[in-house]
């Protein structure tokens, strides 16, 4: 056992295929995707503009629509999520972007030839109301939600 070992071991699996000479390309490739500019596989940067914008607003419209819950209690949370939940189903699937998404300049999109019906987009925001299928992507940023339902993240501007 060498330092190049123990090398390999902490820089993850990723890494050490890329030394022994594996190309995994860029984010986006397999799908024949630009590497940067407009219809490139949008980062994680913009993703979480995105999402902190589409929360914010779910927020704030809580407090709009229900001014007697107290920001912090359970009620006021569920309702946020609730909210947040119904804005991104129906401006995902009427427009292919929630209000954050529009913002941040990506949209959403198959990865097949098919279009993104109703029941996809409320199986992907059930899933990203879960937290957990979102926080887990691949090399490409498609999270466990996209997977799923045969989606990506795009840059659209």
């Amino acid at each position: 056992m060498d330092r190049k070992d123990i090398g390999s071991w902490l820089s993850g699996p990723k890494a050490a295929l890329e030394d022994q000479g594996m190309d995994f390309g860029y984010p986006g490739q397999r799908f024949g995707l630009p590497k940067q500019g407009i219809g490139s596989v949008a980062r994680m940067g913009r993703r979480i503009i995105a999402l902190t914008l589409d929360w914010t607003a779910a927020i704030l419209v809580t407090h709009l629509v229900f001014p007697d819950l107290v920001y912090g209690s359970e009620g006021f949370a569920a309702a946020t999520l609730g909210i947040f939940a119904i804005e991104v189903i129906v401006l995902t699937g009427t427009t292919g972007a929630s209000f954050g998404y529009k913002i941040a300049g990506i949209k959403l999109v198959s990865i097949s030839t098919t279009r993104i019906n109703f029941l996809k987009v409320l199986a992907r925001t059930a899933l990203l109301c879960l937290v957990v299928p979102a926080l887990i992507w691949d090399r490409d940023g498609r999270g466990l939600h996209d997977k799923t339902v045969g989606t990506i993240t795009m840059r659209a501007r």
